[in-house]
């Protein structure tokens, strides 16, 4: 790859559960942990006790493969980037009323290749995928994983198969379609789309990328992570808010905080972490404040927030742990909230942002007014798409 210094690899070992511990060769085709009492998402898991300087950073690509040496692909020549990651810090500038002593800000993710921050996901497990020799790859999605997936796929040369809701906004479709890929539209939500993607990958000899369901979207996603702490200096925000409908890029932030730690780039201060879900799917927000430990199965039908509409993360459990070892909380936003908050951002911020990040604001004003986010903290919220692709559901 092109101005990446190859002196220095990957530092990848191996993948572990972090779970059960049981750990699996990275230089094979992985899903989940074999363990039947367990079968948690595998972790990618590196050598962390090799000495990096942040230095490193000087002059490398502005792209999340600027981190490569934490990332899982062992030979440049396997990445696969349409230039991806290293989006904006955006701090509020004419909504300052709201903030009354906090800086708040947006880490924008609508300027990624195909329009969202799966493009980071999808170009470390297509990355991967090259690397290990696989011809084929399959993906439910809610819209955005399924375009990136497509067009990725076709930068790496690999069949791209991907199951959609009909409910889905046509740009997404006609998006998957245009890169060539194979779109095939299901009467149903993802979770539905998940079932069908296992069965015909198991027949047909299909790589599986589902959320949480293979170990290199999360690796991706983690850049976030990365990114966060680079660009506030090395030292974290009090707080972080993340639309969760999988939670990738949730566990994948926390995933990246905890390495630098160990690379001794940060210290041990961590936001507290805020899950921002649907009224529509809500099973995360219910269980943290249930105190549990499992979601349960949440699925109320059609939100204008595609990627919320998931009914059972599967990685709920950890999604979980990492709401309660930060303190922060999750709470539900309604799809009259997150137009009215669109609308609120567009003409008073220059931001068109996706309906999921939309309703990060309003989950802003809400802690806010609930005193639980506290003057002189530092917020920061993940719009994590444009909402260029989600006009079809938005009422102008």
């Amino acid at each position: 790859m092109n101005n990446i210094e190859l002196e220095r690899g990957s530092l990848l070992i191996n993948l572990k559960c972090p779970e059960c511990g049981a750990e699996y060769d990275a230089a094979v085709s992985n899903t989940v942990c074999l363990n039947d009492a367990c079968k948690s998402t595998l972790f990618a898991n590196y050598d962390l006790t090799q000495y990096l300087d942040k230095s490193i950073l000087k002059d490398r690509p502005a792209n999340m493969w600027r981190y490569h040496e934490l990332l899982p692909v062992i030979h440049i020549k396997n990445i696969v980037t349409l230039g991806e990651g290293l989006t904006p810090i955006i701090p509020l500038e004419n909504l300052k009323q709201f903030a009354e002593g906090n800086e708040v800000f947006w880490k924008d993710e609508s300027g990624n290749p195909t329009g969202s921050f799966k493009a980071r996901g999808i170009s470390a497990a297509v990355s991967k995928a090259k690397e290990i020799g696989i011809q084929a790859i399959a993906t439910p999605t809610a819209g955005n994983a399924g375009g990136a997936l497509a067009a990725y796929a076709a930068r790496a040369g690999i069949k791209a198969i991907v199951y959609m809701p009909k409910l889905t906004p046509q740009i997404f479709k006609d998006e998957c379609r245009l890169y060539g890929a194979e779109l095939v539209e299901i009467d149903g939500n993802i979770s539905d789309c998940g079932k069908l993607v296992n069965e015909h990958a198991i027949a047909n000899n299909w790589f599986q990328i589902s959320t949480l369901k293979e170990p290199y979207r999360l690796e991706g996603k983690k850049t976030l992570g990365f990114e966060i702490a680079e660009q506030f200096n090395w030292q974290l925000p009090d707080v972080i808010l993340y639309p969760t409908g999988g939670g990738t890029g949730l566990i994948g932030i926390w995933k990246a905080f905890d390495e630098l730690e160990q690379l001794g780039w940060i210290g041990s201060k961590r936001p507290r972490m805020v899950a921002v879900q649907s009224e529509s799917c809500n099973g995360i927000v219910t269980a943290f404040n249930g105190g549990h430990h499992n979601s349960e199965f949440a699925d109320g039908g059609f939100t204008i927030a595609n990627g919320l509409r998931v009914p059972k993360p599967y990685a709920d459990k950890i999604i979980l742990k990492v709401l309660r070892d930060s303190k922060g909380a999750a709470l539900t936003i309604s799809d009259n909230e997150m137009s009215a908050a669109i609308k609120e951002i567009a003409r008073n911020e220059g931001m068109l942002i996706a309906p999921e990040g939309a309703a990060l604001w309003q989950a802003y004003k809400k802690l806010k007014a609930l005193q639980w986010i506290q003057p002189g903290e530092q917020v920061l919220m993940i719009n994590t798409g444009s909402g260029y692709k989600y006009l079809e559901n938005i009422d102008i």
